[in-house]
């Protein structure tokens, strides 16, 4: 229980800690019709984190990947592949962030430092328009269309299969993972239903920054995901 509890902290993290879902987020939740797109918002992460999950817990069985105590051989596969894509992911990342810097070092004046300075998707200036069917679908699809959080769900499902715990055991492991994973974007949802406009100040601030100071955090666990993947991957495989 302990080792499968310390498998899933890597990966709870890694949706805990998603730039884009909470940036989305901070645009919903100051968008026109906060309060019901916050929640729908919510309700669409929930459904995407504990559908995802669900569906692997009900798959990796079915695929035998807990067979005679031995996993197949696809299971290391995909970890090696999962790792090596974190790492890339890492990488990515940081190089991007780093890039921003770079340029916000360099410029002369007011208009490039704007220019340079890193800026919330396009797509997400449309968000302001959203009514609650479409917001629902945006969490949804941020949740189970974003490679890395979709990969986290996978990984975590995959371990708690894995795992020498018993079926309900692993059914409340994966409980809990789910509601690790959705609190972040619950405690600002709850936050503006309580608070309504005088949210908004927070929210900014919450914003600027998740935009200018997290790409070294994000790439770092990535790296360390990534890492720890591969390297039971190729442990397997050996």
């Amino acid at each position: 229980m302990g080792e499968l509890i310390l498998a899933l902290v890597p990966v709870a993290l890694g949706v805990v800690l998603s730039p884009l879902a909470i940036m989305a987020l901070v645009a919903v939740l100051l968008s026109r019709n906060a309060r019901m797109n916050g929640i729908t918002y919510l309700v669409g992460w929930f459904l995407g984190l504990g559908g995802l999950m669900a569906l692997c817990l009900w798959l990796f069985p079915l695929l035998a990947v807990h067979e005679l105590g031995e996993p197949p051989l696809w299971v290391p596969i995909v970890r090696v592949l999962l790792g090596l894509f974190l790492i890339g992911s890492a990488v990515w990342v940081y190089r991007k962030g780093r890039a921003h810097i770079v340029q916000m070092a360099a410029a002369s004046s007011p208009r490039e430092v704007v220019a340079a300075s890193p800026q919330l998707p396009g797509w997400l200036h449309s968000v302001e328009s959203f009514r609650p069917g479409r917001t629902l679908l945006l969490g949804l699809g941020l949740f189970v269309l974003n490679p890395v959080d979709a990969s986290c769900a996978i990984l975590a499902a995959l371990d708690i299969s894995l795992s020498d715990v018993d079926r309900s055991t692993g059914l409340w492991v994966a409980v809990v993972f789910v509601i690790i994973g959705t609190l972040p974007i619950a405690l600002p949802v709850l936050y503006v239903v309580v608070r309504g406009a005088d949210a908004q100040p927070l929210l900014d601030r919450v914003r600027a920054w998740i935009a200018g100071n997290t790409h070294v955090l994000n790439a770092a666990l990535l790296l360390v995901i990534g890492a720890l993947q591969l390297e039971k991957g190729i442990a397997a495989l050996l």
